[in-house]
């Protein structure tokens, strides 16, 4: 079982100078944007910040994931797409490999930063609507 995780750390080093690198500055920015978007849209419903209520309400939780999926999906479903044309050209195909980085750089940026820009949002407007 170590090997595989040493393998995979390796993998994933090996990622960010060889070819196709610009996906890893691409990828979180379009994450990023729509994270924004959809910060700016619950500050002005005035929801809790997104992440933040995704781990602690149960009840909103499954609502919240499909949002955030619909939103974010497309641009993870990319990130795999694009890591497994670099896994053929460079590696063998490690399909967990894929779920990894696109998880990097697509879910994790944008779960957080939409929590980020509806809490600053939230302060800066001084919690109103």
């Amino acid at each position: 079982m170590t090997e595989i995780w040493t393998r995979v750390a390796e993998n994933l080093g090996d990622r960010l100078g060889g070819p196709m690198s610009f996906r890893f500055i691409l990828q979180p920015v379009v994450a990023a944007i729509f994270a924004v978007v959809s910060g700016l849209q619950d500050a002005r419903l005035g929801r809790p910040p997104y992440l933040w209520t995704v781990l602690t309400d149960p009840a909103q939780r499954a609502s919240l994931i499909r949002e955030g999926w619909t939103r974010i999906g497309k641009v993870f479903l990319v990130a795999i797409v694009l890591d497994l044309i670099y896994q053929i050209m460079v590696l063998e195909v490690y399909p967990g490999e894929a779920l990894i980085v696109a998880v990097l750089l697509a879910i994790i940026p944008y779960a957080v930063l939409r929590g980020v820009v509806t809490r600053v949002v939230g302060i800066l407007t001084g919690g109103r609507r």
